[in-house]
């Protein structure tokens, strides 16, 4: 009987150790698929500077930063101006081209996928511009008769018709056109939404336009090439058997919608501020990631305001809830994938976030320390394309295979551009951090700060500035003086004693009285310092010379605690004062 028991223990034990070593094995195996391969290769291209290392200027706030598979960084702002920039490996960026697009704000900017053509769009002015972005050439305007909301390029490659498709803002139609054409439509598309369009983005891996109204109805379609009809070569006929009417069913119409370099997923930013990462061919909603204010208040409970000091923190919790008050202020979010399409990039609260969409883990928190709010991010290209490095010249066998140093520059030069809120201002962050912070390191265009001033300044910068280099700002009429036994609060006259007063402010603002000694104590009748040797005979005034004396009828000494020039006798006044503690009306008038 003990031993059937000790048996039935045996094999029970056993029973339990295989099923441990079951999950244990079940386990490792979920965890190894969860692992990107060459994760660590993959981030090469993801810049990891905590700081951004450049800033580049507009007359007003921005509102788009894409980056182009040819290597151009397109900046828009809300005046209509919008900018050309070129990305040159492993030097930065350079100024290329500026265009005044538009007399109002640009309701979307569409780069087709291999980012040779640009459209942009303004709802007010009811016109849209077509840009070659390689030659940074504008090839084509139109005017509409319908004011447009959003527009997409809908063609492959190698298509004859370079497709565009622009939305009407009042209806839910879709017209198309030629982008080298005129501006009559090739075709409309009527019955697809029945509310006007927000979002239109374009598959080339798939062949497959997705497009999203306001409400939040998601659809998918062909262009010209399949008569604008239902894909064929997606893995659903029934979008019940989807999860794309998860925006319709939560009334959170996504903000931006970001389609997966690989064309197998997509990501979509609604309204109520979280990210669903879809699979593109099956629909299926594969992850969700929370980015409301009160999740990143629970989080910040746990980890210590994510670093931050107290004051920095609410500072960022106040604006938030300030953006969330302002429905427009998401209105050009923008979020990207990395080129592997194994990482999502977008703005948060603190910082850029680079998340890896297979272990749901953040791997890169970038530009968390800097104090502006992020809106928009869009990831450059690591390394220059072949023809690039040749300069134009055709690849061949042989300039693969040389050791000509000039031909290997295949070192990744990663680069994320992010425009802010309310900031005129685009930001570039590298795996280099800046030179300097300092914003008076640049401030006259020469020095090592990482700011750039590439614009004129407005009209009140340079009052401001004009303002702060006059003498008069760099005088005051009170002052405090620290001293170990305690301050002592100074009223000053600068109408009545004015150089006095400048030397006094200016050697203040200088440092130049810190860690000085009262070297002269009179019991009894006053206190003095301002002496660097600390003997009585040292110290000079601002200018290098002694200065005259100022006198003036309604300032005496019938009081204590007056304030007066010591010096060596008449017009000899350096850097040396003294306090009465008694009246001594014996030194009015007098050296």
């Amino acid at each position: 009987m003990v031993k059937r028991q000790i048996e039935s223990v045996a094999s029970s034990s056993s029973e339990a150790t295989n099923e441990s070593e079951d999950r244990e094995e079940r386990s490792s195996k979920k965890s190894k698929f969860k692992a990107v391969p060459f994760e660590a290769t993959y981030l090469r291209a993801i810049p990891c500077a905590l700081q951004y290392e450049k800033s580049f200027m507009h007359r007003d706030t921005i509102s788009h930063v894409i980056a182009t598979q040819t290597d151009f960084i397109i900046t828009a702002s809300v005046d209509g101006h919008l900018k050309f920039w070129k990305k040159k490996h492993a030097e930065g960026i350079e100024f290329v081209k500026h265009f005044r697009c538009h007399l109002y704000s640009f309701a979307h900017i569409a780069i087709n996928h291999n980012g040779t053509l640009m459209v942009t769009v303004c709802t007010q002015d009811k016109s849209l511009k077509i840009f070659d972005v390689p030659n940074f050439d504008m090839i084509s305007m139109f005017k509409l008769t319908f004011a447009p909301k959003t527009a997409a390029w809908i063609h492959q490659g190698n298509d004859v018709v370079q497709a565009l498709a622009v939305s009407d803002a009042e209806s839910g139609k879709i017209l198309i056109y030629d982008g080298k054409g005129d501006n009559s439509p090739i075709h409309v598309v009527e019955k697809l939404h029945s509310k006007p369009v927000k979002v239109i983005e374009y598959n080339a891996v798939l062949d497959c336009a997705i497009s999203i109204d306001v409400d939040g109805m998601l659809e998918y379609w062909s262009g010209p090439k399949r008569d604008y009809q239902f894909p064929s070569n997606i893995a659903w006929k029934y979008k019940t058997d989807t999860d794309l009417y998860e925006f319709l069913k939560l009334k959170s119409a996504p903000r931006c919608l970001v389609i997966a370099p690989n064309g197998q997923l997509f990501a979509a930013v609604g309204t109520d501020r979280r990210i669903r990462v879809f699979n593109f061919s099956s629909g299926k909603l594969m992850k969700t990631i929370d980015e409301t204010l009160q999740s990143y208040l629970e989080q910040a409970k746990l980890n210590k305001n994510f670093g931050l000091q107290n004051m920095e923190w609410n500072r960022r919790v106040a604006l938030e809830r300030e953006l969330d008050r302002d429905e427009n202020t998401f209105q050009h979010m923008s979020v990207c994938f990395d080129e592997t399409s194994n990482f999502l990039i977008y703005p948060t609260p603190v910082g850029i976030k680079v998340i890896n969409l297979y272990s749901d883990d953040t791997v890169r928190e970038v530009g968390k320390m800097e104090n502006m709010r992020f809106l928009g991010v869009s990831l450059c290209r690591a390394i220059p394309d072949v023809k690039e490095r040749l300069q134009g010249a055709a690849a061949t066998v042989e300039t693969e295979a040389a050791d000509n140093p000039n031909l290997k520059r295949s070192e990744p030069d990663p680069m994320i551009v992010a425009c802010a809120y309310k900031k005129n201002r685009f930001y570039l962050f590298t795996n280099s951090e800046p030179f300097s912070v300092d914003e008076s390191d640049n401030a006259d265009g020469a020095g090592m700060g990482r700011d750039v001033f590439n614009e004129k300044p407005t009209k009140e910068d340079i009052i401001t500035a004009v303002e702060q280099d006059l003498p008069e700002s760099r005088i005051t009429e009170h002052a405090i003086i620290h001293t170990t036994f305690g301050d002592i609060h100074v009223k000053l006259f600068p109408h009545e004693c004015p150089k006095a007063v400048e030397n006094f402010c200016t050697h203040s603002r200088r440092g130049y009285y810190n860690g000085l000694t009262f070297h002269r104590v009179i019991k009894g009748f006053m206190i003095q310092t301002g002496d660097p040797t600390g003997k009585g005979t040292g110290g000079q005034s601002i200018w290098g010379d002694d200065f005259e004396d100022e006198f003036h009828p309604r300032l005496k000494h019938d009081k204590p605690y007056m304030v007066s020039m010591a010096n060596a006798g008449p017009n000899t006044n350096g850097s040396q004062f003294f306090i009465t503690v008694i009246p001594a009306d014996w030194l009015d008038g007098k050296n």
